[in-house]
């Protein structure tokens, strides 16, 4: 998570969206967000967003999908500004239209709404936004997993067992709120052993200077920030549960099913940028590194702890590791706890969540689909 601003979510009526995506594509690049804000607000939006929605099965030649700043999520700049989208469309005699938003969480509403037909997001998010508002969604993309980008930081401690009785400040229903709970179950602990306080992303640096202050879960750059800071520890880190935190690509199912030529050209144009960063072009780095609002070392410092899956082989045997069902399992189990699947429902299974080793959850009730074949379809040609 590379942002050092946060804005606040907001509830859009769709009639208002559109507007909103609009001018959103016109906005700075610079301006950043954090991928993580207020899930309950967020979810509250949703839902309203989601309920209005009557999916239609048709046929389109034109489409939009939309993503904020992020590190692993910047080749979706590169790939718009370059013409790489734009490339892989007409290879399909379709029209995709690539939209940044600044704020994170109102770029789920807006695919929640209907108003793009993708989004880039999280996992997480995935489930507990779009797929938690019964908008039936599929991860098209298995762009990277946190390898080292999140962090749980402790003062004056060495080990997780040191937060015992102390608080700690996170931006709460984030992925550095799962991360925390990932790192005292490692160590059978719970929430319950400790206090943990909402803090925006914004604000934890100044609040880590505070010498009060007695742990921070945050990630970078903010992370990298408490790293140099006297008396600070980190004692987890993302690179301690590989391949959970993910970055995806997440289209609605029933466009996706009507419009196969869509997922194929959006999985093109995303891995010929692949190619590009995994060859080190500087040309391309320097400029996915400007549109993040970083020079050419800070945005290389921030892929090093994400690991970008650079290959459509890769990408595939990701989607088939029997790791990724145990993934869902733990983030379903978490998001139940916190209240992030809806008040109606009733356990951690309520909503389905496909994958290729297998479903998590209700087969009847199934909102989340990890779908590898567009990518394995994209590796066969190769």
């Amino acid at each position: 998570m590379t942002q050092p601003t946060r804005l606040s979510p907001s509830t859009t009526s769709p009639s208002d969206a559109s507007a909103q995506v609009s001018s959103a594509a016109v906005s700075s690049a610079s301006s950043t967000v954090s991928r993580n804000a207020s899930r309950r607000a967020a979810l509250a939006g949703a839902l309203l967003l989601g309920a209005s929605l009557s999916p239609q099965a048709m046929a389109q030649d034109s489409f939009s999908v939309c993503w904020s700043v992020y590190a692993g999520w910047m080749p979706w700049e590169y790939a718009d500004t370059q013409g790489i989208v734009d490339k892989w469309a007409k290879k399909y005699d379709i029209n995709i239209d690539v939209v940044q938003v600044n704020d994170y969480v109102e770029s789920i509403n807006q695919y929640t709404s209907g108003n793009v037909d993708g989004c880039a997001m999280t996992n997480m998010d995935a489930l507990t936004l779009p797929a938690a508002s019964s908008v039936d969604s599929t991860a098209l993309i298995l762009g990277d997993y946190s390898d080292g980008n999140d962090g749980v930081m402790v003062r004056d401690g060495d080990s997780l067992e040191s937060l015992r009785d102390r608080e700690v400040n996170l931006v709460q229903f984030s992925v550095s709120h799962y991360l925390l709970a990932r790192a005292l179950d490692s160590v059978s602990m719970s929430e319950r052993d400790l206090t943990t306080t909402n803090t925006g992303d914004a604000d934890i640096v100044a609040l880590a200077s505070n010498p009060d202050t007695q742990a921070v879960v945050t990630w970078n750059p903010q992370l990298a920030t408490l790293k140099e800071m006297p008396g600070y520890t980190e004692v987890f880190n993302s690179s301690d549960i590989p391949g959970e935190i993910l970055d995806l690509m997440v289209v609605n199912t029933q466009t996706l099913k009507d419009n196969p030529d869509f997922g194929h050209a959006l999985v093109g144009a995303w891995y010929e940028v692949m190619e590009k960063m995994k060859a080190g072009d500087e040309a391309a780095l320097s400029q996915m590194a400007d549109a993040a609002g970083t020079d050419l070392a800070g945005y290389q410092s921030q892929l090093a702890a994400t690991h970008m899956y650079y290959t459509p082989a890769e990408a595939v045997a990701a989607f088939n590791a029997p790791s990724l069902k145990d993934t869902m399992q733990h983030i379903a189990d978490f998001s139940f706890a916190q209240g992030l699947l809806g008040e109606g429902a009733p356990d951690a299974g309520f909503i389905g969540i496909e994958t290729p080793a297998g479903i998590v959850g209700n087969e009847g009730n199934v909102m989340l689909r990890f779908d590898p074949s567009y990518t394995a379809a994209l590796a066969d040609s190769q």
